[in-house]
């Protein structure tokens, strides 16, 4: 039995007359990719809604109470009067121990895994544990600094233990970034340099270092925020629930943004002024992150110029 010429036009699973198959695949293939175009778009809209949101949710409140006064003075009245200046300076103080006690130790520990330790078995486990030791709650870091650095060690509560403990919480994080940023040179780079008969040591120091430095930072910028922000491991480690006066040593207890604002929220007699000084709080602290965050970006960009990468 024959169909009439015609009648399979309309016929499911059959092409257009003048129609081939292949420009139907083409077209179905650019719709796929636009929808796939839009659905990341949709993301990147989605993510900045909620930046933004959060961004502006903290301004509009912490700009209400953020004054020259607010920023240079210390507390008083149980809080609710003066500023946050002692608060500020701990935190500063907190966070750049952290980053330089982290800094150095990650960075020398990722060029010994990448450059220095041969492909085993142990050093498979050591990575896998460096990265199982980042998803370790913040409050376990709190209490390890609690009983190794301010019992065991003597450093007392303290700028030196808060750093300490910090340090180790964004060691594994500086660690798998610095890692990923050497491992990312390419291998010529050190062969041009081993073949002009510069040792090991200076390939690395002079070549490796310096191209991996963007990918390092990238990682530093990451761990700031963290630093910053957490409250559980200064808890146990430096922080102090109210002082007048500023740390003259690195034995000195501190107070921190975040503690602080955890001590607003949920202490004293006038909730309405404590609230309103905690957004002051938390806005100081997201310009602190930024402007340390900024001041890596900055950095960072600078040697991607440098290096052409």
């Amino acid at each position: 039995m024959t169909i009439p010429e015609g009648i399979t036009d309309n016929l499911p699973g059959t092409w257009p007359k003048g129609t081939s198959g292949r420009k139907r695949i083409i077209r179905t293939s650019d719709i796929s990719q636009a929808l796939g175009f839009l659905a990341l778009v949709l993301c990147i809209i989605f993510a900045l809604l909620f930046l933004g949101s959060i961004v502006y949710f903290i301004t509009s409140r912490g700009m209400a109470v953020i004054s020259w006064e607010f920023l240079t003075e210390v507390p008083r009245r149980a809080m609710t009067k003066g500023g946050v200046a002692p608060a500020i300076v701990g935190t500063f103080y907190l966070t750049v121990g952290a980053m330089a006690f982290a800094l150095p130790l990650g960075v020398a520990c990722a060029i010994y895994l990448c450059e220095y330790s041969p492909g085993s078995v142990a050093v498979n486990i050591i990575r896998l544990s460096i990265n199982n030791l980042a998803g370790v709650p913040s409050v376990v870091f709190g209490l390890f600094g609690f009983a190794v650095f301010v019992k065991v060690f003597g450093f007392g509560v303290s700028i030196l233990s808060g750093s300490l403990t910090l340090g180790i919480m964004a060691l594994p994080g500086i660690i798998s970034a610095s890692q990923e940023a050497i491992l990312a040179v390419p291998q010529s780079y050190r062969e041009a340099s081993l073949a002009l008969g510069a040792t090991h040591w200076q390939t690395i120091k002079k070549v490796v270092l310096p191209t991996a430095l963007p990918g390092i930072l990238t990682g530093v910028i990451l761990n700031v925020g963290r630093v910053a922000g957490e409250t559980a491991p200064i808890l146990f480690t430096a922080a102090t629930f109210y002082t007048r006066g500023y740390p003259d040593s690195v034995f000195s207890e501190v107070m921190a943004l975040p503690y602080h604002i955890y001590a607003l929220m949920t202490e004293g007699t006038r909730p309405e002024v404590q609230t309103a000084i905690a957004y002051g709080c938390a806005l100081i602290l997201l310009a602190l992150v930024l402007a340390i965050s900024a001041a890596a970006i900055i950095l960072r960009q600078r040697q991607r110029i440098s290096y052409g990468s």
